[in-house]
């Protein structure tokens, strides 16, 4: 009978970090997407809506990969209240040639955060100014503490202020990332005025309705969008999309069905069938980037399957020679 090993989130943590190795890891995923063969279906979403919940299934096959993952992402946001964290999950690795589960990564969304930091870097690179100065996160969770990390290693960062509608969290926020990063982190008293100092915006919110706007931006910045992994989450208004320079996605389609794409659409700020430039094609160089120094880029970033497969096919190979993990059999 084959084995399965059996990965925690605390040997998982050995095994992935929002470092350079993953920034390299999520290009390479994009690319290849870009490059056609990847097999990743639309997300397959679960509402839960008598518990404030939701849950994402998320997946992808890549040719040359010897696995691919089927992730489970739940998020329930009332879970706080119950001294429970929002987001939990876990990530089934599989064998690409014979379909035989040959992992189960009891992540608790961990590799999923440093999977999408990583994202925002990919993103910043291609597309942030060369001289960023301050960097501005709305938002105060998990990922705000990652992107403004992610950011660091693909642009120098002078400064960052942190906004968040709790303004005490946005304070230990920015408290955390000055101590971690080096560099002085203060907490805006509102979005604009951190936005306004800012030549790189970052999002990371759960947002229902807008709290970036266009009219807050200077020439220049760049603005990577993380919330909107749902229809039903919007933290940028259309306008911005509409005005910006440079539009990348992670996923034309994905991001038309339920990223700050599909709001732009849903409100005709953009027509039905525009084509922003996906990132894979940026980083195949298929497509350009940031062109000038007066651009202002916008990148929509939903979270795909292949940055998935890429992270759990890496974690179960450094788990390997790290020897890590429990090995049951099937």
């Amino acid at each position: 009978m084959p084995e399965i090993t059996i990965l925690t989130e605390q040997e998982l943590r050995q095994c992935a970090a929002v470092d350079a190795g993953a920034v390299e890891i999520v290009s390479d995923a994009f690319s290849r997407l870009a490059r056609g063969g990847v097999q990743m279906p639309p997300v397959m979403r679960l509402d839960v809506a008598e518990h404030n919940g939701e849950v994402d299934v998320k997946t992808a096959y890549v040719p040359g990969f010897d696995g691919f993952a089927i992730k489970v992402s739940p998020g329930f946001f009332d879970n706080p209240t119950l001294g429970l964290a929002s987001v939990n999950g876990l990530m089934i690795l599989h064998d690409s040639r014979t379909g035989l589960v040959r992992a189960v990564m009891l992540d608790n969304g961990y590799l999923t955060d440093v999977r999408t930091a990583a994202a925002g870097a990919v993103a910043a690179r291609h597309l942030a100014p060369e001289r960023v100065g301050t960097a501005a996160v709305l938002g105060a969770g998990v990922q705000a503490r990652l992107q403004l990390t992610a950011l660091t290693l693909v642009r120098p960062v002078e400064r960052a202020v942190i906004w968040a509608r709790d303004g005490e969290k946005a304070r230990a926020c920015a408290a955390e990332l000055a101590h971690e990063l080096g560099i002085p982190v203060e907490a805006a008293a509102d979005a604009r005025t951190a936005v306004e100092q800012a030549r790189a915006v970052i999002t990371t919110t759960p947002a229902g309705s807008p709290i970036l706007h266009w009219d807050w931006l200077q020439r220049g910045t760049h603005v990577t969008c993380m919330g909107s992994d749902a229809d039903n989450k919007n933290e940028v208004a259309p306008a911005l999309l509409a005005n910006a320079d440079r539009l990348v996605v992670d996923s034309r389609s994905q991001c038309a069905a339920m990223g700050e794409l599909h709001h732009a659409i849903a409100q005709g700020a953009l027509p039905a069938d525009v084509q922003p430039a996906e990132l894979g094609q940026v980083v195949n160089g298929e497509l350009p980037g940031r062109q000038d120094a007066s651009e202002v880029t916008v990148a929509d970033l939903t979270g795909t399957g292949v940055q998935d497969t890429a992270i759990a096919v890496h974690a179960e190979r450094r788990a390997t020679e790290l020897g890590l993990g429990t090995r049951v059999q099937a």
